[in-house]
């Protein structure tokens, strides 16, 4: 039995804790297991928390639950990700009301190079159908992972596309992995998960119940580098999707549509307000996200000396190639205005490239 995982899912648990709280927990305790073995007084300390939050913790008693679910994992040969591992999203990771826990069934790196999600409309019509055709086609060369919901409509066109386009895609479930809804995607989803996945942060016996589609919009939303809305009615799941990735920084695209069409006005409604960029083929995402761009041939300087805080930003990369601005601000205390001041300097001299969605590339 792996007991870190235990007391990691276990916290998931916990009733009255959730993501945000239950991050906070971990960094005042020091890990999930901690959590658990913390004193009540020591407990009611961290802000936040009250006395019913306490007391389930001491309790105890979702641990039994936590190991029934390590039993299935290990049996379906499920992935479980901890919010501070290495393989978890590190798009998601951005976000404050990221999942702590993930459970995923797949072949493919959710941490891709680039990354985008397709939503639209469960009443998909044949327009939307050869729109999410023509996309994945041409975008076959890019190296994308396509991130969609398995829903009917726009979401399984999405995922039918990438496959046929030889792109990986992996499906975001609102239950957990010992189901499937709708059934009728059973072999969809099979197909998935052989250049792909099913990703979900709902244990199992966990239904696909209304209120749990909005927690999985937000997983799309933030695993992702933009989204494209295909077709959308002026109210549905898509716009929630849409709005939750504009809160995360992230680029919204939006397929235009006839005037009057019903599956249409979300969509235009989303480019008349700014809220997404007009979309009419993969060169106009290409060229908003920099993507058809090469890094700028320009030297940096050999014997560039860099000063005391710029060595606090590139001390922050560590090993990885990119890194947000707000992990920068988080990790060197420096403020907003500082940091973008410097890293305006750090981009003039070749030093690194900006990003969409407030990210950086260590070039």
């Amino acid at each position: 039995m792996n007991e870190q995982l235990k007391y990691q899912i276990a916290l998931t648990l916990v009733p009255g804790v959730g993501d945000v709280l239950g991050k906070k927990l971990v960094a005042y305790c020091g890990g999930a297991e901690a959590v658990f073995l913390e004193k009540k007084s020591s407990l009611e300390k961290i802000p936040g928390i009250g006395s019913k939050v306490v007391a389930n913790i001491l309790k105890q008693q979702v641990l039994s639950r936590a190991e029934e679910e390590i039993a299935f994992i290990e049996k379906q040969d499920i992935q479980p990700f901890f919010y501070l591992d290495k393989a978890y999203p590190k798009r998601l990771q951005q976000c404050a009301d990221g999942p702590i826990m993930l459970y995923y069934k797949g072949n493919v790196d959710l941490n891709h190079e680039r990354v985008i999600g397709v939503v639209g409309t469960r009443n998909a019509t044949t327009y939307g159908k050869q729109v999410c055709e023509q996309i994945a086609e041409q975008l076959s060369d890019d190296k994308i992972l396509v991130v969609s919901g398995l829903a009917y409509g726009i979401d399984s066109f999405a995922h039918r596309a990438a496959l046929k386009s030889g792109l990986p895609t992996v499906g975001v479930l609102a239950h957990g992995l010992d189901r499937l809804y709708p059934a009728q995607n059973k072999q969809l989803a099979d197909k998935m998960l052989e250049n792909g996945g099913l990703l979900t942060e709902f244990l199992t016996k966990t239904n696909p119940d209304r209120e749990n589609f909005p927690r999985r919009n937000r997983i799309v939303a933030g695993m992702i580098d933009a989204l494209i809305v295909v077709e959308s009615a002026s109210r549905g799941g898509a716009l929630i999707t849409a709005e939750i990735a504009n809160s995360y920084n992230r680029d919204v695209f939006a397929i235009p549509g006839k005037v009057g069409d019903t599956y249409s006005e979300g969509c235009n409604y989303l480019i008349r307000t700014n809220r997404a960029h007009l979309m009419e083929k993969a060169d106009h995402l290409r060229y908003i996200m920099r993507w058809d761009d090469k890094p700028k041939a320009i030297q940096m300087q050999i014997f560039r000396n860099f000063t005391e805080e710029e060595t606090l930003i590139m001390h922050v990369f560590g090993d990885e190639t990119i890194c947000s601005i707000d992990e920068m601000i988080v990790k060197t205390n420096l403020t907003t205005t500082k940091i973008a001041s410097i890293l305006l300097s750090l981009e003039f001299d070749g030093v690194l490239l900006a990003l969409p969605g407030k990210r950086y590339q260590k070039l």
